[in-house]
């Protein structure tokens, strides 16, 4: 099994919210985040990314590490992504581009009617309810 390193970020809203990305010629909604470059560390990798694909830009100091994941790749078949995950709460515009098609903010309730990456639904999704039961007041 071929294995795809990547970064990618958990974003939640004051609305209690998490942004979900689906790319171009996938119907897969995911985290916002993406392959790392030759030498990137995984937080420069996601804060390249969340400027190029969803015009987020934010500091380093944003991202909390919430840890590493691995599961079956959403988009590449015969392939599993090893994704490092930072959690960031944003409230600012996200515009979708490059092979970025869509990007929502989803309630969590509203995440079980759409198709999901393994990631987003095994690990991402989990950690967000516990994150947001937690986190009244944010």
């Amino acid at each position: 099994m071929n294995r795809i390193k990547i970064a990618a970020a958990l974003l939640l809203n004051s609305q209690r919210q998490v942004l979900l990305v689906r790319k171009k010629n996938t119907i897969f909604f995911m985290q916002a985040g993406g392959k790392l470059e030759p030498n990137e560390q995984p937080k420069q990798a996601l804060l390249r990314e969340l400027h190029e694909e969803l015009n987020i830009q934010l500091e380093p100091s944003q991202l909390e590490f919430i840890g590493q994941f691995s599961a079956p790749a959403a988009n590449e078949e015969n392939h599993t992504v090893e994704a490092d995950i930072y959690l960031c709460f944003y409230d600012g515009e996200v515009r979708a581009s490059q092979e970025i098609a869509q990007a929502t903010w989803f309630g969590l309730e509203q995440t079980q009617t759409v198709p999901l990456a393994a990631l987003t639904q095994q690990f991402v999704l989990p950690i967000a309810k516990q994150l947001l039961t937690i986190k009244d007041g944010f």
